[in-house]
């Protein structure tokens, strides 16, 4: 059930649906399966690659692998550890939005034999996201980066059902939220959402486009998911659902009331800081805000 008041949730509380043991590689974390199936496991990322999170989903013939990872070493660990907890190979693999964390390892892939799929509206925002990513991370990652993009293969711009490694899955093809366009994969009373959820950790607001990422949760809230996935953070109930809608119109209510004064950025971020305790990559803030700011300034919000 959604909670009635839209307040501050409580901020330290994680609400995980993992079971134990993990493993850890490094700076790198398996969790080889979740409570709410025992067919669902995650790889996430070191710290350098935003801790950004992989699933697979183990069928009868295969595995699904979703997102595809920042760093081309990661890519190919996430696919590693997941054939090698299972015994099975990755047989698909599903980019969920445009941005690099989530289609920088299409390439190394493909090169293993594995179909990366996706709608045609991420694919189609992947070449100008690139060449924007490209200027910031290169350099930074080389040669752990990609000099160029893979694009996966459409599956087409409505939603639909595919068959893969013999499980059913819904492919949900969504609007603007976190980026530009998304897909959420639904499958068994699980949801994978990408950054339209961040679990203990600030959003991804680069686009400011607070209104209609709230739209896009209430699409996922549809599906009636008992178990959600994040693009980061710790999966869980459908009350991650909730926690990131409070966040949300916090955020929202936050920059309304101080957006024409002086360093606004600076003191939003500051409060919800604040309020969010602990909560990772508050730098996000710096990023987005501004543009959540501008978009206020102009009516838009």
């Amino acid at each position: 059930m959604k909670l009635a008041a839209l307040g501050i949730l409580p901020l330290v509380v994680a609400c995980s649906s993992q079971s134990r043991p993990n493993t850890r590689i490094a700076d790198a974390e398996i969790i080889l399966r979740h409570s709410g199936s025992p067919q669902v496991g995650t790889y996430e990322s070191k710290p350098e690659g935003f801790s950004t999170r992989s699933y697979w989903i183990e069928g009868p013939t295969g595995l699904v692998l979703i997102d595809t990872q920042f760093l081309l070493s990661a890519a190919q660990e996430a696919v590693d550890w997941a054939e090698r907890t299972t015994g099975k190979k990755v047989v698909l693999a599903v980019v969920l939005h445009p941005n690099p964390d989530k289609f920088n390892g299409t390439g190394a892939l493909r090169n293993r034999g594995i179909r990366v799929i996706t709608s045609a509206q991420v694919a189609s925002l992947i070449p100008s996201v690139h060449a924007d990513r490209y200027r910031s991370f290169f350099k930074r990652f080389q040669p752990d980066y990609p000099a160029e993009y893979t694009l996966p293969e459409v599956f087409g711009d409505r939603s639909t059902e595919i068959e893969a490694a013999g499980l059913k899955l819904k492919l949900h093809v969504l609007g603007a939220g976190a980026s530009a366009a998304h897909v959420v994969v639904e499958w068994n009373k699980h949801v994978f959402t990408g950054d339209l959820v961040a679990h203990l950790g600030h959003a991804w607001l680069e686009l400011g486009l607070v209104n209609e990422w709230l739209a896009r949760l209430n699409d996922i809230w549809a599906m009636e998911p008992e178990h959600v996935h994040p693009g980061r953070g710790p999966s869980g109930s459908d009350e991650l659902l909730e926690r990131q809608e409070a966040y949300l119109r916090r955020a929202l209510a936050l920059m309304r009331k101080h957006a024409r004064e002086p360093k606004a950025v600076e003191k939003v971020r500051a409060l919800l800081e604040n309020e969010y305790i602990g909560y990772s990559n508050p730098f996000f803030l710096t990023v987005g805000l501004p543009e959540v700011q501008a978009r206020i300034r102009a009516g838009k919000l």
